[in-house]
């Protein structure tokens, strides 16, 4: 009797996320990609030592 209870509480929860989601009014909405590139501040880029042909492994 619980397994059937979980199931059941589970799949509507499911069943309204999507509901939800489904009739959101930005949904209809289609944005094209815009020209300018994603703002990357904030963004640490890694930093690589490079000491020629071969490594430093020699």
């Amino acid at each position: 009797m619980v397994d059937i209870l979980a199931l059941a509480i589970s799949h509507g929860l499911l069943l309204l996320a999507a509901w939800r989601l489904l009739w959101r009014p930005d949904l209809d909405e289609e944005k094209g990609r815009s020209d300018e590139p994603p703002s990357r501040k904030g963004i640490r880029t890694m930093k690589v030592r490079r000491d020629g042909p071969g490594g430093s492994d020699a």
